[in-house]
């Protein structure tokens, strides 16, 4: 059994092996889509394999949609070369569940795969003619958040876009440039409308995207290289729109133990593809079951009816609002102690943290009784339902081979978006109490003393990757479990820093809790584990 169209033929030894097949004429659906094709996506990742393209399926399969998706990649070319068409544009996609069971869906609604490469003619010229198509109504990214950027980490413009600047649109380096360049494709086929939907995990991506395409537009225009319209065009809201959304779904890289299923049940050739840009790549995706992509109702040239596929749809405000919930109270924060505390009590996966009486309960006081107050429901997703899926579904689910070493990267820039958020709405609100916090300041205690690099039983271990280490580090350098040390000097200039909690812990009223704190977390080995069991209960 291959993931192939003359394998996927003969039905019945899928369906025997409880595969779920596309339930529609694909080669009708692929005719369609290139006759008039109305999204196309950029960045043919897992989580477009696993979330868009699925949404899409059961859409086609239900006959609520008769035509597909187009991808495009434009980072790594070796996906769509070493993966993609060798399969026939198929995906295997594997619903981890909670309960321990696994869904098999056989996803083809894809219609075609491109390569976004200015400098092969025949990939570029067939995404000029989707971008002059009048029913294209919307292009979507995952590229990441470091994708829409032009400069480098030190604030240097990229060499690619540099050229790019000069160059102009005939045939750019730069992914932008590259992007910008379509959309001028489109303009000149008579100002058509479309969506820019940036689908990317960052706050406010839709004006990332728009920051990015227009600096493109505005230098062309200036250069000479484009006609003056294509800028007015761009900033037009009713000709090209950058809509924000936020994307919560967790699809891990392919995990061998999935891998080993899919053998047993007779599949051939699934071995993952390392490219050359070190992309992970299989032609099974596994994901989690639960799934949430909020975009703001903003489409120039209309939408197909994607709410039938359980996307949602509202106004700006409304997805900031779901945004601040997810990444200030409902899911991150929790994430965040999680990794902190799992790192000192030496857990390698989050979900057999959910079976540690102490840290299950840190997150659902921290989560339901700390956060939740100051939460502004957004209405489009209740915040106490989402916590509870959050605690009860997804991060206990034994299938979701994430580690706490992982989500402990780049802690110190989390902090103050992860809880300081809170610290400031409840020291804004006239009937919530800064004091009454007990174990957000607990978390802060527990990073200080997970900068220590030993665990509970006095074992060293590796920091994450995190670029304030060299800063924050050497505070807690010469503390030594079960010595005493001058806790408040020592921690001093770290808990005033506005930058790592988003507030000054002495300002609100905390420093001294969180000191405290941590001088039970350094009382000596097994100090951890005691101090959670005193204020955790």
């Amino acid at each position: 059994m291959r993931l192939t169209d003359a394998e996927l033929k003969n039905r019945a030894q899928w369906e025997e092996k409880g595969y779920r097949l596309p339930q529609y004429d694909r080669e009708a659906m692929k005719a369609a889509t290139k006759e008039k094709p109305f999204w196309i996506h950029f960045g043919a990742g897992n989580i477009f394999r696993a979330f868009q393209a699925n949404v899409v399926q059961n859409m086609l399969n239900a006959g609520t949609l008769d035509r597909g998706l187009i991808v495009a990649e434009g980072f790594d070319y070796e996906i769509i070369e070493k993966m993609y068409r060798p399969h026939d544009d198929y995906t295997l996609l594997v619903t981890l569940k909670a309960d321990g069971n696994v869904e098999k869906t056989i996803v083809g609604s894809l219609a075609e795969s491109c390569i976004l490469d200015s400098e092969d003619d025949a990939e570029f010229s067939r995404l000029r003619e989707i971008f002059e198509k009048d029913s294209l109504q919307m292009a979507s990214f995952t590229i990441t958040e470091k994708g829409y950027s032009l400069v480098n980490g030190k604030g240097e413009m990229l060499p690619a876009v540099e050229a790019d600047f000069v160059a102009g649109p005939a045939k750019p380096a730069s992914y932008i440039g590259k992007v910008v360049s379509l959309l001028y494709t489109r303009y000149k086929a008579g100002e058509k409308p479309i969506a820019m939907v940036s689908m990317d995990n960052c706050s406010h991506n839709g004006d990332k995207l728009y920051a990015a395409v227009s600096a493109f537009a505005e230098k062309w225009v200036k250069n000479g290289l484009v006609e003056p319209g294509f800028a007015t065009y761009i900033n037009d809201k009713n000709k090209v729109s950058f809509p924000w959304s936020m994307i919560d779904k967790i699809t891990p890289r392919p995990d061998a133990s999935v891998e080993e299923i899919l053998k047993n049940d007779g599949i051939e050739e699934l071995e993952s593809v390392v490219t050359s840009k070190n992309t992970y790549v299989a032609p099974f995706v596994n994901a989690e079951e639960c799934e949430y992509l909020v975009i703001e109702d903003a489409f120039p040239n209309g939408r197909p009816q994607l709410e039938k596929g359980g996307l949602m749809f509202t106004e700006r405000e409304t997805v900031d609002k779901v945004e601040k919930m997810k990444v200030c109270t409902c899911l991150n924060p929790l994430h965040t102690t999680l990794a902190v505390f799992g790192c000192l009590l030496g857990y390698e996966k989050i979900s057999d943290e959910m079976k540690d009486a102490q840290l299950r309960k840190m997150v659902e006081i921290i989560g339901y009784e700390e956060g939740l107050p100051v939460v502004v429901n957004p209405g489009i997703l209740d915040p106490k339902e989402f916590i509870d899926t959050v605690l009860n579904v997804r991060i206990p689910n034994p299938f979701m081979p994430d580690t706490p070493q992982r989500i402990a990267t780049d802690t110190s820039q989390k902090l103050a978006i992860r809880f300081g958020e809170t610290i400031k709405a409840y020291n804004a609100s006239k009937t919530l109490d800064v004091a009454d916090l007990k174990l957000i300041p607990l978390v802060f205690a527990g990073w200080l003393r997970y900068l220590m690099a030993i665990d509970d039983n006095g074992e060293a271990f590796t920091l994450s990757p995190d670029p304030l280490l060299d800063t924050v580090c050497p505070h807690v350098a010469n503390v030594k479990l079960g010595e005493e040390a001058d806790v408040e000097q020592i921690l001093k200039p770290v808990l005033a820093d506005k930058s790592i909690f988003g507030v000054d812990l002495y300002e609100v009223g905390l420093a001294d809790k969180v000191c405290g704190y941590f001088r039970e977390l350094t009382a000596g080995i097994g100090a951890v584990r005691a101090t959670l069991k005193k204020h955790v209960g």
